[in-house]
């Protein structure tokens, strides 16, 4: 199989692909925005919702979502300038498959939990 669709092929789109959405903060980015009301959200507010990013880390997810078109950014000419997000119609098409795998983390979290729990007890019982 060529590089397309092969997920052990760092060219594989797909792969390429789910690196960049398929971090928290991209995750809960998105939740954020799309949660917003009138649908923008600056900067700061993002990074109060959005518990325990740095501001660094923030800085560069969105500026990697908006290169790959799922998030507009607004400046506002003040000073200090104000920084507005808002979710594309792409981003806003994410949300929807981002929230099926939140939903099933929520789910399944505590059988996960165990899992790691038996786990641990296995591995110090050598």
């Amino acid at each position: 199989m060529g590089a397309r669709g092969d997920l052990f092929s760092p060219e594989c789109p797909t792969r390429r692909l789910l690196d960049r959405i398929g971090t928290k903060w991209t995750s809960m980015a998105v939740k954020v925005l799309a949660e917003a009301s009138p649908g923008e959200v600056r900067f700061a507010e993002l990074r109060r919702r959005m518990a325990g990013v740095s501001q660094k880390m923030l800085s560069v997810t969105l500026q990697g979502m908006a290169r790959d078109g799922l998030v507009s950014r607004r400046v506002e000419p003040t000073v200090p300038p104000r920084v507005h997000y808002r979710l594309t119609p792409l981003g806003l098409s994410l949300e929807g498959p981002l929230s099926m795998v939140r939903d099933w983390a929520e789910e399944h979290m505590a059988e996960i939990d165990r899992a790691n729990e038996l786990s641990k007890r296995r591995d110090a019982e050598g």
